[in-house]
């Protein structure tokens, strides 16, 4: 089997994962996230444009938002709004305006994946997983550890 090699990827990392050794923590991607000034034109202008529908909506009181999932094959688009001006999604589209706000993938394990990363000196914003909406459990990557995207780890 023809197989493509990481260029920065030294030999014995290609050998390990080759070998099995090295598990791929991130499952699949959980929702792409889209900050929006207000929810119900949002949810309006993607059943317009796209057909989409909503299937779950829910109100995060901890994160000052509230959220309407519209789902896409086995993940979802998030649309994002704040329910209060000091949340971090208001801070986020009074700088940088509407638009992508994060991406979220599914893990097996929240937590061990964000001490895998803490270990890594990676930056986090959450020190430990807490609560998310649909009974998950989450945990934020800061932008800075990871090329410049807000990151969430979501487990069912």
């Amino acid at each position: 089997m023809l197989t493509a090699k990481n260029p920065n990827e030294s030999d014995r990392e290609a050998d390990a994962a080759s070998a099995g050794e090295v598990q791929p923590m991130l499952i699949e991607i959980d929702h792409i996230a889209i900050a929006v000034h207000d929810l119900g034109d949002a949810i309006d202008s993607y059943r317009d444009a796209f057909g989409a529908v909503v299937d779950h909506r829910e109100v995060v009181d901890s994160d000052g938002v509230e959220e309407a999932l519209l789902k896409v094959a086995e993940s979802y688009v998030q649309l994002l709004a704040p329910t209060r001006d000091d949340s971090p999604v208001a801070t986020y589209l009074e700088k940088k305006g509407e638009g992508l706000h994060h991406i979220a993938y599914r893990v097996d394990d929240c937590a061990t994946v964000l001490e895998h990363l803490k270990a890594q000196g990676h930056r986090v914003i959450d020190e430990v997983p807490r609560p998310g909406s649909r009974g998950t459990t989450v945990a934020f990557v800061h932008p800075k550890a990871i090329h410049g995207t807000l990151i969430e780890l979501v487990q069912e």
